[in-house]
């Protein structure tokens, strides 16, 4: 009975750890990748937007049935970006998160909010999936895929979804 109850408490123990890593992984994800990205979005910054994918990137868009190059996706931004003074902010909520130490996989739901807090301010929403790798320390997207859905993603979709803090979820 002794053997059964130290196996038991080793369990528990390995458990929590394991959590406990899962739960640095992803605070580390939220500030390499998603507090980069929505900064980024927020002040129209390329370079700080392009640091936080590797140069490996696939991007697939759904709606538009696309496959991009990092290359061709950064360009789609610094073009769009460098003569824009449009206002926007972009936040994330998660449906699922799984992680390691090098590897990431998350699933969400965004909301990009143009001319937030004016008259004219409108949201758009689209579910997204990321794969990160921790290289050198450092988390970047390697895969990136979003769609609206045929436009059935909304507001509803995005409360429903988990708050990019709520690592308990995970």
């Amino acid at each position: 009975m002794k053997l059964f109850s130290l196996l038991i408490l080793l369990l528990i123990f390995n458990v929590n750890l394991f959590a406990q890593d899962k739960h640095e992984a992803l605070k580390a994800i939220n500030a390499d990748i998603w507090q980069n990205f929505t900064k980024a979005y927020e002040t129209l910054d390329y370079d700080l937007f392009a640091s936080i994918h590797d140069s490996s990137l696939l991007r697939v868009s759904g709606n538009q049935k696309t496959i991009r190059s990092f290359e061709n996706y950064m360009n789609g931004y610094k073009d769009r970006w460098k003569t824009s003074t449009r206002k926007q902010t972009i936040t994330f909520r998660f449906i699922e998160r799984i992680v390691n130490k090098t590897n990431a996989s998350e699933r969400g739901i965004y909301k990009l909010t143009i001319n937030p807090g004016k008259e004219s301010e409108e949201s758009y929403y689209g579910k997204f999936h990321v794969l990160h790798k921790n290289i050198n320390g450092k988390w970047k997207i390697i895969f990136d895929y979003d769609s609206t859905e045929n436009n059935s993603i909304d507001e509803s979709s995005y409360t429903k979804a988990f708050s990019i803090n709520d690592f308990l979820k995970y």
